[in-house]
């Protein structure tokens, strides 16, 4: 079993591989065309749009990885069952319970790189793309973050934020105001900043302090209006996705709302799917194992990988709409993220009762 267990593992790890490097390219190549369209914006040009496109393959890497495990399975199992390959380890003895053993430790280093990839590689580098894209999108604007939240200049002005709010709604916002001497002239701090059209803000709670020769005028406002070249598009770089986030980092924001009396359930949802993703890459190895039944009159190699797919997108789009309704609903976040994930070790471990009844 041992030599079973190696030699299905190389066949395995190389045609997963290279369903990878098929999948990577084409994503790859889609991200570059539609990239190619915002060339001469600002500073974008072709380096920029290539550094974009190589810093999101490590999310694409992630978010393909069940996909792309259970096509890999597929292929190298039909390839060893058209070859008799499977069929003589059978027939010495291996059970489909030895199989699934085998299938499961093959699967492990696989979990751990899915692991990797969503917790520690693909939330900082899609950032830094979003990041960068931006930035040079918008030369116009510096925006960078500090401890004391983040600071952008905006043509003689300089912006401070405390919090960018998910719905890109600014709190704690001060704007410092100078004129063509770069002496200080106007200073401007608002409790709230929503986004209204054309670049321009509604400032509330306002307290204005100018500067002159007489000395200083405060003056405080409920509301104001506020014209600037930030705008929503360019701040959502700095707010992260929740799927976008590592679990770790969830946890920690959802600690925070809570905190704050706010509601979590997307955020916990989000933190779920992240923890049980990768077990995903488990559940598709076996539910590609029963392919290993490969019979002429059922279809070849292409059929298999083509039943693959259907049910690799299916599994993706049914965890999001089971999560999406889970969000809305506010369902057990637990149950909400798992819920696909139970559908489809359910239908493997049938067909695998199946395949050994036949």
């Amino acid at each position: 079993m041992k030599i079973l267990t190696r030699y299905l593992a190389r066949e395995i790890y190389f045609s997963v591989a290279l369903v990878f490097a098929v999948l990577i390219a084409l994503f790859s190549f889609m991200d570059l065309i539609q990239e190619l369209n915002d060339v001469g914006a600002g500073n974008y040009h072709l380096k920029n749009v290539l550094l974009y496109v190589g810093l999101i393959i490590p999310t694409h890497i992630y978010e393909l990885f069940p996909l792309a495990a259970l096509i890999g399975t597929i292929f190298a199992v039909v390839q060893m069952a058209s070859s008799s390959e499977l069929m003589v380890y059978r027939s010495s003895g291996a059970s489909a319970g030895q199989m699934v053993l085998a299938m499961l430790k093959i699967g492990i280093p696989l979990v751990v790189l899915c692991l990797v990839f969503g917790e520690i590689i693909a939330p900082p580098s899609d950032h830094l793309a979003q990041e960068l894209s931006l930035k040079a999108k918008n030369a116009n604007v510096l925006l960078k973050e500090f401890r004391s939240g983040v600071w952008a200049k905006d043509e003689h002005s300089f912006v401070n934020i405390k919090t960018v709010m998910p719905d890109t709604s600014l709190m704690n916002v001060s704007i410092y105001e100078f004129d063509d001497t770069y002496h200080l002239r106007e200073i401007t701090a608002a409790e709230r900043a929503h986004y209204v059209s054309d670049d321009l803000w509604e400032l509330q709670g306002v307290k204005q302090t100018r500067f002159d020769t007489q000395g200083a005028e405060v003056n405080n406002q409920d509301k104001l209006e506020w014209h600037s070249t930030l705008n929503p598009r360019l701040l959502n770089v700095l707010v992260l996705l929740p799927e976008k986030m590592s679990s770790w980092d969830l946890y920690q924001y959802i600690e925070h709302l809570s905190e704050n009396h706010q509601k979590t359930a997307r955020y916990e949802v989000a933190m779920w799917n992240k923890l049980v993703y990768p077990v995903a890459v488990l559940i598709m190895m076996l539910l590609a194992l029963p392919f290993a039944s490969h019979q002429r009159r059922e279809g070849g190699v292409s059929g298999k990988i083509f039943s693959g797919i259907v049910l690799g997108l299916s599994f993706h789009f049914g965890g999001r709409l089971f999560s999406n309704l889970g969000s809305l609903n506010e369902w057990n976040p637990m149950l909400s993220a798992t819920a696909i994930s139970w559908v489809y070790l359910a239908l493997a471990l049938g067909l695998i009762w199946r395949m050994e009844r036949r």
